[in-house]
């Protein structure tokens, strides 16, 4: 399986939980030779010392040519691939007027297109075999409570949530399944907000810094905080994705909430989805609601 956005956070855990478990987990990233270095080494060092079969690949989902190299080195060593989970991201935050649409356009581009990237190189195995799971690491900010000052990522995983339903309904009948895993705040465990881009227009984040929203990323990083239960643990996300490879064929959840804040995205994903699939059953196309079994 190739997971990617492995070096830190949610990916680099479910990598080696992965592996643990007993897959073959290639874990891309990029710059394995320069600052992931020592992500790459830890990753060998786990795979000598426990016997896991856990592998880095260089892959920067913002560039084809990476990303259609890492999957042909994989698809050449490991004979195919059956899982990919999407994990890969950026954050930013602070004002929304503060960020250039160039900074809207970076953000979109690692969240969302960078998924489309890595379809595009890998579906066309998945679907020769008609056989596979793709997993996308989504966000309960898509349905539930949001904070402010994180308008830009918080758009951009709006985005690959939409996405990741529709393919969902385009590579059933393929026989290829999709789970999305909804994570909601953790505010610690992960370097979300010590990698957060900042906006790049000082002067007007300046502005609100001098005007009635003085202090206020503070706040809202604070407030947040004080509600993500002590025992929150971000491994919870990684075992959950390992439950849902594990499962049997047909059996995989749509979606899986791991919220220690209940911030409602539960309830309103499960609106929104049932919409979605009474919509289809209207139109005579259930079926797409579950994956075709290989014949």
């Amino acid at each position: 399986m190739l997971i990617t956005g492995a070096s830190s956070g949610f990916g680099r855990l479910t990598a080696e939980a992965l592996a643990r478990d007993g897959h073959t987990v290639y874990a891309s990233m990029r710059d394995i030779a320069g600052r992931n270095a020592g992500t790459a080494e830890a990753f060998a060092r786990l795979a000598g010392e426990s016997g896991a079969d856990l592998r880095s690949v260089e892959l920067d989902v913002q560039s084809q040519p990476s990303v259609d190299a890492a999957v042909a080195r994989v698809i050449a060593e490991a004979g195919r691939i059956d899982v990919l989970v999407h994990n890969a991201g950026h954050m930013a935050f602070g004002p929304a007027e503060a960020f250039t649409p160039e900074q809207y356009a970076q953000l979109y581009d690692s969240n969302v297109l960078g998924t489309q990237r890595v379809n595009r190189a890998v579906l066309p195995h998945l679907r020769a075999r008609r056989r596979g799971l793709l997993v996308w690491v989504s966000s309960s900010s898509s349905a539930g409570g949001t904070p402010p000052y994180l308008a830009p990522y918080f758009a951009a995983k709006a985005a690959m949530d939409a996405i990741a339903v529709q393919y969902a309904r385009e590579l059933s009948r393929w026989g290829i399944e999709t789970s999305i895993v909804v994570p909601g705040a953790f505010t610690s465990g992960t370097r979300h907000f010590a990698h957060a881009g900042t906006p790049a227009d000082e002067a007007v984040a300046g502005e609100y810094e001098a005007g009635p929203y003085a202090g206020f990323g503070a706040q809202v990083q604070k407030a947040f905080a004080e509600i993500v239960p002590p025992d929150a643990d971000v491994s919870a996300v990684a075992e959950a994705i390992v439950r849902v490879v594990d499962a049997p064929f047909g059996k995989r959840p749509f979606r899986v909430h791991i919220d220690p804040t209940q911030d409602g995205a539960d309830v309103g994903f499960a609106v929104l989805d049932r919409l979605r699939a009474e919509m289809l059953h209207r139109v005579g196309l259930s079926d797409l609601l579950t994956p075709a079994m290989p014949a």
